[in-house]
């Protein structure tokens, strides 16, 4: 009789790693299960959605029918539509005009906050206070501050004797409008460049003090260096924000609740807006879906190009 000499242990990690073996076909069930609920979640709420609007953008749907093919009808349509050259015009002019003063405004609000006064961390909390406050809230509350009559803004301006425009009637006004509103969110765009200022390290700061550097020679040659990499993340999520911007001019061109507007003359007709309301109001889902999917490749070119020049402006450790 023949004692059976016990398995070593790197036997049994060799038999556990073999690709056919139970222990690596359980380790694979268990790890799926764990992972099963964002599996679920990423093919029934992103995957099929996504493939949905693909396949509908060339049918002709109003959520009450059976999906019709239609080809590249909808593309077609939309193309020479005059309204979508419109929403897209407005919308490129608020990311061109929006996007750039956005970056501006809250980079020199983080050099504010990052003076060392007293009640420092009072400030830094109103600055990020708008960002917190509900969107549609703030819509209303915009609304009566641009009131031509009794809001507060015009009659600020008339404290200086300047007669404040109608921001929600004239054409040429509602759009600067929409910009205010957005500008009033800034703060947490603020609070990350001030995290990144503080991230300088302030022997560079030493160094070109020494060197004769007076205060505008010691941002262009240390803190934009130092924060261009947060810059371009803040580019790309602002141009993303303000392509897909919705809420802002949809509350403000709001003539009567729960009525979909585009504002004086279309002035406040986004892109976001035309999809919503071809989709929701007229119910042209396919065509709806065909104006996402454009949105959609728009914004992956122009991202594509912010990151492709972002070589030439941003530095790190490496270059």
């Amino acid at each position: 009789m023949s004692l059976r000499r016990p398995a070593s242990a790197q036997t049994i990690l060799s038999s556990a790693r073999k690709p056919g073996g139970r222990s690596s076909r359980r380790a694979l069930w268990l790890g799926l299960a764990f992972a099963s609920p964002f599996i679920i979640g990423f093919l029934f709420l992103f995957a099929y959605p996504i493939a949905a609007s693909a396949f509908y953008s060339f049918t002709d749907f109003n959520l009450f029918q059976t999906p019709r093919w239609v080809g590249l009808d909808n593309y077609s349509q939309m193309f020479g539509n005059p309204t979508f050259w419109q929403s897209l015009g407005n919308t490129l002019y608020l990311t061109v005009i929006g996007v750039p003063l956005a970056i501006i405004i809250s980079l020199a609000g983080a050099h504010l906050l990052n003076f060392p006064v007293k009640g420092q961390p009072l400030y830094r909390a109103l600055v990020y206070l708008p960002s917190i406050v509900p969107i549609v809230v703030g819509g209303y509350l915009w609304r009566w501050l641009l009131n031509t009559q009794y809001g507060f803004l015009n009659y600020f301006l008339g404290l200086f004797g300047i007669d404040g425009p109608a921001w929600l009637q004239e054409p040429d006004w509602t759009k600067p409008a929409i910009l205010l509103m957005t500008f009033w969110t800034v703060g947490g765009t603020t609070i990350i460049y001030l995290a990144a200022l503080k991230d300088v390290p302030q022997e560079l700061y030493e160094a070109a003090e020494i060197d004769g550097a007076g205060a505008w020679r010691r941002f262009l040659n240390v803190t934009w260096p130092m924060i261009s990499p947060v810059t371009l993340f803040q580019v790309i999520v602002t141009l993303i924000a303000f392509l897909q911007i919705f809420t802002q001019p949809f509350i403000l061109a709001q003539e009567r609740l729960n009525t979909p507007s585009a504002g004086p003359g279309g002035s406040m007709l986004t892109f976001a807006m035309s999809l919503y309301q071809n989709a929701f109001a007229f119910l042209k889902m396919g065509y709806a879906s065909g104006m996402a999917w454009v949105l959609f490749v728009l914004t992956l070119v122009i991202t594509l190009i912010v990151l492709a020049t972002s070589k030439k402006w941003v530095h790190s450790a490496n270059n």
